[in-house]
């Protein structure tokens, strides 16, 4: 296995990755939606990244997503796909990731010989993924390859997005950490989402906020205090478990090899500075709002 610049696949993770989450932050994603009938924005995140199950039931949906109130998916899943089947849903995230891209990047961008170089870097990555225990990356992954580049690179990007995060839940658990108290912990690092946004699209209430709070203060995991504080050990928790993730996710990078991944993460960044400044990411959805 080639050997990697130490958090060269975390940095290279970090710069791919939001080109492919750009689209959920995207009115063309609720655009194309409302085109097959699915208005509600937590029935169509749900729809959007599940799709590529099939028509799965509410349990798979919230057994892979981990950090959604149950009740909040039992809302809209199964419902969601008598309104649209997945192949559907399928269809209208493609296009709205093409009509997101374009925009987002500009046309020059998307044509250009630095996005089909991206594409075929981030592919190659792609070909050392395994879905064992890995099941959004193993349903993503039965997908075709769009032909353009700047969709491949996209589908690859999805692909890449979900191999890690199958592993970093995997990682989670083993922290005995649940879906709430790891949005608690996250947050609590200054890098999660704003408790607003969690409350309001994850579908949990203040007093599930405030529990999970308390778990982890009876762990020794966070400080006293209305804002959540991690203690020293629950800092040292939440850096061991993203460099097992790392560890967990490093085989797409080494196959890609120490130059390949330098210079994917050169492109993603590219790509990334100009998303950035088209208003692709609403403050809200981090740590900052």
């Amino acid at each position: 296995m080639t050997t990697l610049p130490a958090r060269a696949e975390r940095r290279c993770h970090n710069a791919v990755n939001p080109l492919h989450s750009c689209i959920f932050f995207s009115p063309d994603l609720g655009a194309e939606m409302g085109r097959i009938g699915i208005e509600d924005p937590s029935a169509a995140y749900f729809a959007t990244r599940a799709a590529a199950f099939g028509p799965v039931g509410a349990g798979a949906v919230t057994a892979t997503f981990h950090n959604f109130n149950p009740e909040l998916v039992a809302r809209h899943v199964p419902a969601v796909w008598e309104t649209a089947s997945p192949d559907t849903v399928l269809g209208a995230r493609l296009r709205a990731a093409d009509t997101t891209l374009r925009r987002l990047l500009g046309e020059e961008a998307v044509a250009s010989d630095a996005m089909a170089e991206a594409a075929r870097l981030a592919l190659r990555a792609t070909e050392a993924c395994t879905p064992h225990a890995r099941p959004l990356y193993a349903a993503h992954a039965d997908l075709p390859v769009p032909e353009e580049p700047h969709l491949a690179f996209w589908h690859a990007a999805t692909l890449l997005r979900e191999h890690r995060g199958d592993a970093h839940l995997a990682t989670l658990l083993a922290a005995d950490l649940d879906p709430l108290e790891s949005l608690v912990s996250h947050t609590a690092t200054g890098k999660g989402m704003a408790i607003r946004w969690i409350l309001s699209s994850r579908g949990w209430r203040r007093a599930d906020w405030e529990a999970a709070c308390e778990r982890l203060r009876e762990r020794g995991l966070l400080e006293a205090g209305e804002q959540p504080v991690l203690t020293e050990a629950g800092t040292a928790l939440r850096a061991e478990i993203e460099e097992a993730t790392d560890r967990m996710d490093v085989a797409p990078y080494a196959h890609l090899g120490a130059d390949g991944v330098e210079r994917l993460t050169e492109l993603a960044r590219g790509f990334l500075r100009t998303a950035t400044a088209a208003g692709a990411f609403p403050a809200s959805a981090t740590g900052r709002g």
